[in-house]
């Protein structure tokens, strides 16, 4: 979850959502996002809301780790009031953080437990955490596995000990590997490995050497992200203060084709920018969910959700947070009714950015023109595009964001 939270119209206190957004509940798909916001330690690039032990001890035990899953279903149980009898199965559920698995297996499928008695879990639902490969052992992730969990993503980011270092990543090189193998034999359907290049000091080499570890292991997802240096983390300082080189954009490039190269060499095909499986199924159905605008409740500190063009966030202190719940009323901090011109320009940020692309049809007529340039310089694809969709060539992979700039006018 981003550190940051919009300006936004106050939620009422029991979080009733207006009656349009809840017009055709359960038509579109559901899910549930779970954010879990303690960390071992901080990362040196990450600005996710997160907290340490250490950052929390003047919290006291509301906002401790032992009666954070108690607080979750306390939520679950609201979202179930607020969103009524509707009949919602849930079909993606994704615990992010954070690290999730710092808490106790029992205690993530304690959460889940509880989505499925209040919504019910849809037959063939993906169920998702996130985890730090130190964090789990085979016993804890056997019993995730029992408790109904079927998809396991590892921040891997390097196989290289001191990109790893750079990054304040304290897991072992070729414990990420290692952890995929216990999880196939946890008999987890879905196994993902996040990757990250661009770290100041690490080479082209170094990079390949991290794909190759990744794809060696066998997931069948693979996740890799540039590195956005943010604002107020200590690798921005450091590199302020000119300890670190800043990483150009050509390098960015240079290593996503090389990851493109790898990946696609290995069986992965790419379906989202940052994103490659080796089958439809092993595509994140949560984030497409995300990707397409469907409704999601984000339970937890920070954590967003959206249902019917109504999209609201969390306090972020988990002792706020906490405090909320423990008052029987909603933690939700602010809210905002997205405009149908909103909704149309959120469509083609994040559709663009798919392998199936974004209908023309969304285009203004400015947009529509800029696409016709930019099909013309080679960054949409011209059997797409003759089939009324606009749909990123690998050029247009590397130039997304400028794409999508232009075709939003």
């Amino acid at each position: 979850m981003p550190s940051a939270l919009p300006d936004g119209e106050p939620v009422p206190s029991d979080g009733s959502l207006p009656d349009h957004a809840l017009k055709g509940l359960g038509e579109r798909p559901f899910g549930f996002y779970v954010h879990v916001p303690y960390c071992a330690t901080r990362c040196g690039y990450c600005d996710f809301n997160t907290y340490t032990a250490t950052e929390l001890r003047s919290s006291g035990t509301v906002a401790s780790q032992e009666t954070y899953a108690d607080n979750l279903v306390a939520e679950i149980r609201l979202a179930r009031r607020v969103l009524g009898s509707a009949d919602l199965p849930v079909r993606t559920v994704f615990l992010g953080g954070g690290t999730p698995t710092l808490l106790p297996a029992r205690d993530l499928v304690k959460m889940l437990a509880a989505i499925r008695e209040e919504f019910g879990i849809a037959e063939g639902a993906e169920v998702t955490t996130e985890a730090n490969p130190e964090s789990v052992d085979p016993a804890y992730l056997a019993e995730l596995r029992e408790g109904g969990f079927n998809r396991i993503s590892f921040g891997m980011q390097s196989a290289k000990p001191h990109v790893l270092q750079l990054l304040d990543r304290h897991h072992t090189p070729g414990r990420p590997e290692a952890c995929v193998a216990e999880a196939r034999a946890a008999g987890f359907e879905h196994v993902n490995l996040d990757l990250i290049y661009g770290t100041p000091g690490e080479s082209d080499d170094d990079w390949r050497a991290s794909l190759d570890a990744a794809i060696g292991a066998g997931p069948d997802h693979v996740s890799a992200y540039s590195l956005i240096v943010e604002d107020g983390t200590k690798l921005a300082a450091r590199i302020k203060r000119g300890e670190l080189p800043m990483v150009d954009d050509d390098v960015h490039a240079d290593r996503y084709l090389i990851a493109e190269e790898a990946l696609s060499s290995a069986g992965y095909d790419w379906y989202e920018v940052s994103n490659w499986a080796t089958t439809d199924a092993g595509r994140c159905r949560h984030n497409e969910l995300y990707w397409t605008g469907a409704d999601w409740w984000g339970a937890g500190p920070g954590a967003h959700s959206h249902v019917g063009g109504v999209r609201w966030w969390n306090a972020k202190h988990p002792a706020a947070y906490a405090q909320a719940l423990a008052e029987s009323r909603t933690p939700a901090l602010g809210r905002e009714v997205l405009p149908d011109e909103d909704r149309r320009v959120e469509r083609i940020l994040l559709e663009l950015r798919l392998r199936e692309g974004c209908p023309l049809s969304l285009l203004a007529p400015a947009g529509r023109a800029a696409a016709g340039r930019a099909l013309a310089d080679g960054l949409l694809d011209p059997a797409s595009f003759a089939d009324g969709r606009a749909v990123l060539t690998l050029p247009g992979r590397l130039l997304a964001d400028a794409v999508v700039r232009d075709l939003v006018d």
